[in-house]
């Protein structure tokens, strides 16, 4: 049970992992879209002085993504300079996966949404090397830029692979790829992605899937759903 619980871990922290108008795309290069879309992050740091939402957490194991093994549903509540703070609204399922698979999750989130600790998660180029990839793509609907990232730092909440942004504002539209360190010696690689919609105006989380294997525990999927958001903004000037 002990191993279900690592194989969990591994997919859930995985995820925790998860401007200027834009010109011509023939005209851009790498350098213009990643100064744009820090400026989209700093925008977001500067105006969203909170937010609630509820957050949906389902945990599959094996072939079956059907019936989760375990459920979670939490109210989260972000203020910018103290962190965030969960309420578990509901919860069914094993209670292994509970106690040693969403509840540590729930820790780490508010861990690295403490105020001295969340920039180190942001995708920005101070946390990643950004290259711009040719040509836009088609992503939710939405015409995008697509960036291969790297991680500077090695962290199993920072995730090498794929950025899409918002061709029009540069905001996040989707982050795609591998944790780029193992949570567990147990785990094999996590593969990860994350939606994001234009919420009042910023990029907030929708959606998000993880998934490991290892020959020790197997298969587990998670996959959370982010819905039913309030946020408070900084009034303008």
């Amino acid at each position: 049970m002990q191993g279900v619980a690592k194989g969990v871990n591994a997919a859930i922290f995985s995820l925790m992992s998860l401007a200027a108008a834009a010109t011509p795309v023939q005209s851009l290069n790498s350098a213009a879209v990643i100064q744009g879309i820090d400026a989209a992050v700093q925008a977001r740091v500067e105006n969203v002085l909170g937010f609630t939402d509820t957050e949906h957490y389902a945990v599959y194991r094996g072939a079956n993504e059907t019936h989760p093994a375990a459920q979670m549903t939490v109210r989260d509540a972000y203020q910018k300079g103290k962190g965030k703070t969960y309420t578990v609204l509901s919860e069914s399922g094993s209670s292994i996966i509970e106690r040693f698979g969403l509840r540590p999750l729930l820790d780490n989130e508010t861990e690295i949404n403490l105020p001295s600790q969340v920039a180190n998660s942001w995708f920005t180029s101070a946390n990643y090397h950004m290259q711009l990839k040719p040509g836009a793509q088609q992503v939710n609907g939405r015409t995008c830029y697509a960036l291969s990232i790297k991680p500077r730092r090695v962290a199993p909440n920072m995730i090498d692979g794929t950025l899409w942004v918002d061709a029009k504002d540069y905001s996040i539209v989707r982050v795609q790829g591998v944790a780029s360190r193992k949570p567990s010696i147990f785990a094999g690689t996590t593969h990860m992605m994350r939606d994001y919609e234009n919420i009042d105006g910023y990029s907030m989380a929708t959606h998000a899937r993880a998934e490991s294997g290892s020959v020790f525990v197997g298969r587990t999927v998670v996959v959370i759903q982010y819905y039913d958001y309030h946020l408070q903004l900084r009034p303008k000037q």
